[in-house]
């Protein structure tokens, strides 16, 4: 196939008109790619902030415990339909356009829930950040690898897998911060009425990277691959000279074109296709994957980690802090995975991780269950809560209440059910004979579990997994069902706690992932140091 020059020497240069060096070629692809994947930071940031909402928005909107769900799993309901809607839309108006536009629905949603009025605006604006998180969840990674060398595609792609990580972290650290700046009584603490409404603020934080984002985008360049696939071959000529010598440039253009009319001439997929006998085994080793890591409480605990902490009774400004934990532990483990993928293997991960997940939810089960709550005069006594609560508190003094729920079932009865929820923590905290310690260890043990295992092994094995004729919309099934389940484990959370009890609820984890480990070890292959035509003649072709 004979194939048109466009490498053109006076392409190869700088912005600043010099020949580029290639040095200057690789920061300009790693620059590119870390602000691109800055819109994995948000995606992380926005799913995460709410961690600290939580605790605020049911006693200001009034919510019941579903209704907290709900403004939790929002955001997942949205970005799951954007996820669908995002690759079509970037193949019509560009990858830059489409992450542009969720830099705006980022900050939008971050305004709109910030300044929201009642409980239907808040969960609206959630739902519009939703979209943003689904756009760049596709879009980012794909303009990564469509503007990366092949020998640091990998490297480059999983920036922005580490960014959603680091933005996860950052929620955390922000809402601990402006959590103890409202607590302080300086001047502009008032002016900003951050005193009286830190969790807006923590909300309304994620404006300043979504600016900066949207300004980013505008320094990148389109995606070569999409110029191309509009016939603007020139102008990806240059974008790609930026990136290759002429000659590689020349041929990098070549595999485009040859990879697209490809494309073109490959007969369209059905969602049938992927329940061919063929694909038994993978499909449900992929969906299986997909639901475990979801309904062993990932999101549960990033979404309401201060929230658990606060039923330790460790008090808000602690469990704030510890959720930083959370989100450092998380970072750490998930570089260690990255480290330790090609080295172990995807299996000993795995099983590693999911015993890890079975013992620290059990952990958390036993913790939990061996709680007592009992309110003594002096307990009471200490509470800065107002004469009318104190008084009635004492109606429940010298109780012994055994587990979680009959002694909120008791606050409420007592106090009725919005001071209940206002004042629980501290009233937990002053009630609860229980080891804290046991619990923040049983949570950072999962979250390392899950960071160092089925979290980012998981997509690495869709990748690998599926046969190249229906990976595309393999994975999509696999991640619209992983999406779905995150969206019923976030939605009811809050009312398992409520209702079943922490302990019953981790023990419910525990269980589940116990059940993934015996599918791990029966079921999911080894996929190291073996060529994607290998598996595929494994797994599917030898089972026709």
């Amino acid at each position: 196939m004979q194939c048109t020059k466009y490498s053109f020497s006076r392409t190869d240069t700088t912005s600043d008109g010099e020949l580029g060096t290639v040095n200057d070629k690789r920061f300009y692809v790693v620059r590119v790619a870390l602000i691109v994947a800055l819109g994995g930071f948000l995606m992380g940031f926005d799913a995460s902030v709410i961690s600290g909402v939580v605790r605020f928005i049911g006693p200001e909107f009034g919510l019941t415990s579903l209704q907290v769900g709900w403004a939790v799993g929002s955001l997942t309901l949205t970005a799951t339909l954007a996820m669908l809607t995002a690759g079509p839309l970037s193949d019509r108006f560009g990858r830059r356009a489409i992450l542009m536009v969720a830099a705006i629905l980022y900050a939008v949603s971050a305004i709109g829930s910030a300044l929201a009025p009642d409980f239907l605006s808040f969960v609206i604006a959630r739902m519009v950040g939703g979209l943003g998180v689904g756009a760049s969840l596709i879009v980012a990674p794909m303009y990564i690898a469509e503007i990366a060398p092949p020998a640091s595609r990998g490297r480059l792609v999983s920036l922005n897998q580490l960014n959603i990580v680091v933005g996860i972290s950052a929620a955390f650290f922000s809402n601990y911060l402006i959590l103890q700046w409202s607590q302080s009584d300086a001047a502009w603490v008032q002016v900003l009425l951050m005193d009286a409404h830190a969790w807006r603020w923590m909300l309304a934080v994620e404006t300043v990277p979504a600016f900066f984002f949207l300004i980013g985008l505008t320094r990148v360049p389109q995606s070569p691959r999409w110029l191309i696939m509009k016939g603007m071959h020139e102008q990806a000529a240059v974008t790609l000279n930026r990136i290759f010598e002429p000659a590689e440039t020349d041929r990098q253009i070549a595999d485009i074109q040859r990879n697209l009319k490809a494309d073109a001439g490959r007969e369209k997929l059905a969602l049938a296709d992927l329940f061919h006998p063929a694909l038994r085994l993978v499909l449900v080793t992929g969906v299986v994957l997909a639901v475990l890591q979801q309904i062993t409480g990932i999101n549960a605990v990033f979404f309401y980690a201060p929230m658990i902490f606060e039923q330790s009774g460790i008090g808000a400004d602690a469990a704030f802090m510890q959720a930083v934990l959370v989100g450092l532990t998380n970072l750490a483990f998930t570089v260690v995975a990255m480290l330790l993928i090609d080295k172990l293997g995807r299996r000993p991960l795995l099983l590693g991780g999911m015993t890890g997940i079975a013992l620290s939810m059990m952990l958390l089960a036993y913790g939990f269950g061996s709680a007592t709550y009992e309110l003594s005069d002096d307990g009471i006594r200490t509470l800065e809560l107002p004469a009318a609560v104190v008084v009635a508190l004492s109606d429940m003094q010298g109780i012994s209440y055994s587990n979680d729920v009959s002694f909120r079932q008791a606050l409420v009865e007592t106090l009725g059910e919005e001071n209940a929820r206002s004042h629980e923590s501290d009233i937990i905290a002053t009630a609860i004979d229980i080891n804290p310690g046991l619990i923040l260890f049983g949570i950072l043990f999962f979250v390392a579990s899950f960071a160092v295992s089925i979290g980012p092994v998981m997509w690495v094995m869709f990748s690998e997994l599926f046969p190249l004729r229906v990976r595309g919309l393999a994975i999509s099934f696999a991640g619209f069902i992983n999406s779905g389940v995150s969206f019923l484990v976030q939605l009811v959370f809050p009312w398992e706690m409520a209702t079943l009890g922490n302990s019953i609820t981790f023990l419910i984890y525990g269980l589940f992932a116990a059940i993934g480990l015996l599918f791990i070890w029966k079921v999911v292959p080894e996929t190291k140091n073996r060529s994607l035509e290998e598996l595929e003649v494994e797994l599917t072709i030898a089972k026709r």
